[in-house]
């Protein structure tokens, strides 16, 4: 089977039921903060697919490493079904099929808008209306970072799409335009 079909099977499988319990959003929650826990703990992955590491204890690192508590019986009980299928190991890349299939059902989009120097609130406040415009009253999550290597200017993506209106991007533009004279 293909890698990217298992997560997104186990994923809306998941969904479904966690709709049914009226758990999806809290679900959803736990998935961002497993994949954050991810991100920033690069061996954690190593240690979910370590063999050697009781199925228990790795749905315990996944559970504490989501934040799930007690309350939590549909997580629990989907870890619990990973453990018997012996795809613990696939969690992360569950967790980011599971975050796509709630912002896709929800019309959240992903924002990120990339400024080669932090921006002011007023400047910040200006673009985020603006793309809540755009978007046409759905959800936003909007997330900003800095690059200096933009040199001025800023990238909006809005989940796939990117729009550039950066020094660096003109400049690039220049170069290419010049060499294929």
């Amino acid at each position: 089977m293909n890698q990217g079909l298992i997560p997104s099977r186990y994923a809306k499988a998941l969904f479904e039921f966690a709709s049914e319990k009226g758990a999806d959003t809290r679900i959803y929650e736990l998935m961002h903060t497993l994949e954050s826990s991810f991100a920033s703990e690069t061996s954690m992955q190593q240690v979910v697919a370590n063999p050697f590491i009781p199925a228990a204890d790795k749905e315990k690192l996944l559970a504490s490493a989501a934040g799930a508590d007690k309350k939590d019986e549909v997580f629990e009980r989907f870890m619990r079904l990973l453990a018997d299928n012996n795809r613990l190991d696939a969690a992360r890349d569950i967790a980011l099929a599971y975050m796509k299939l709630y912002r896709s059902e929800h019309r959240i989009y992903l924002v990120t808008v990339t400024s080669a120097a932090p921006m002011g609130a007023a400047e910040e406040d200006r673009l985020k209306s603006l793309i809540e415009r755009h978007l046409g009253g759905a959800t936003m999550e909007y997330h900003h970072r800095v690059d200096p290597d933009l040199i001025g200017g800023f990238t909006v993506t809005i989940n796939n799409e990117k729009l550039d209106a950066s020094v660096a991007d003109e400049l690039k533009q220049l170069r290419l335009k010049l060499l294929s004279n």
